[in-house]
């Protein structure tokens, strides 16, 4: 069942030289409880989403067309772009909180971790007695494996990695059934990383709630997702569970992100980056904007924009699978990259 439906999001900036369409047309949906992945390189528009869907934009952005949708469990659903500033205010932290990229930045560097967590619990649970806020702060903070007497920290007195799980106490405190998790990795070691990531999965089999993991690293999507989506450009040009993506990506730019780690186990491999840059959103190539830099375009690639059309396994927009199906990986997958 669905909690949360995008249909046909766009957003823009606004700049001198004309509008830089930094999302455009996207359509996805998250099912209640599972983890969605959000991939693709810096630019592509995956925290431009992410804050649209929050409705965390500030101008010169702004939302030009779609629509989202919130379902709650008793069946009642939310326009959460026509939400009032008082309704919207309601709706954050309890049913959608965010986990902000850099916690160092996304913290309060004036106000010790417990005291942002109780700012929390005192404006949207008014009601709640201050014993009451502070053994909550206490059972988030160790709920994340920060010890209690951590609360009267702050945060330049902590690791990354405490840090961040912080900013994921906070993120908690008041149960939301959607957590928005934008780089939460991000400069932190890969044994850090990897504590983060499994504490992210024993909390969401705890808690029931569903993520949205936004990165630029595939390969920790990999491990951490349900589903992955692919972003390029602005746009939506893959779907599908992380083991499909895996297995036999559907569209070229999948297929080069996956090339560009190296694979755990087998022989060494030269690795193959996807050569190029990302195109300039105030002036998209014309046709499939992946095109210039694709090793499989064909003539029809700079001129024809694919849909994203649906497939047993997910979805793809690119002509290699349309109408024939013609799979741009060889047979066997990641394995035979």
């Amino acid at each position: 069942m669905n909690i949360l439906e995008i249909h046909g999001l766009s957003v823009d900036y606004q700049s001198n030289s004309g509008a830089v369409h930094a999302v455009s047309d996207v359509s996805l949906d998250l099912r209640r409880g599972e983890i969605l992945g959000l991939a693709g390189e810096s630019g592509s528009g995956k925290s431009t989403l992410a804050n649209a869907v929050a409705r965390l934009l500030r101008p010169p952005a702004a939302i030009t067309s779609g629509s989202v949708v919130y379902h709650r469990r008793d069946g009642t659903e939310v326009d959460v772009l026509g939400l009032k500033r008082e309704e919207l205010r309601a709706f954050r932290w309890k049913e959608l909180a965010v986990v902000f990229q850099s916690a160092m930045n996304a913290l309060n560097p004036v106000s010790t971790v417990g005291a942002q967590i109780d700012d929390v619990l005192r404006v949207h649970a008014p009601d709640l007695p201050r014993n009451a806020r502070t053994e909550r702060a206490v059972e988030l903070l160790q709920r994340v494996g920060i010890s209690a007497d951590r609360r009267r920290s702050y945060p330049h007195e902590l690791s990354g990695g405490m840090r961040q799980r912080a900013a994921i106490a906070i993120a908690l405190a008041l149960n939301p059934e959607i957590i928005i998790m934008d780089e939460p990795t991000t400069a932190l070691d890969v044994v850090v990383q990897r504590d983060i990531l499994q504490e992210i999965r024993t909390l969401r089999e705890e808690y029931g709630f569903a993520v949205v993991f936004i990165t630029h690293d595939l390969s920790l999507l990999m491990e951490i997702s349900d589903r992955i989506a692919i972003m390029y450009a602005g746009r939506v040009v893959e779907t599908g569970s992380a083991k499909a993506l895996h297995r036999a990506p559907r569209h070229p730019y999948t297929l080069g992100l996956l090339r560009s780690f190296p694979r755990l186990r087998g022989p060494r491999e030269e690795l193959l980056g996807i050569p190029g840059t990302p195109p300039d959103l105030r002036s998209l190539p014309p046709g499939c904007a992946f095109h210039p830099r694709c090793r499989y375009a064909m003539d029809e690639c700079a001129v024809t924009r694919p849909a994203l059309l649906e497939g047993p396994e997910g979805a793809a927009a690119c002509l290699l699978n349309d109408g024939a199906g013609v799979d741009p990986v060889p047979a066997g997958g990641q394995e035979g990259l």
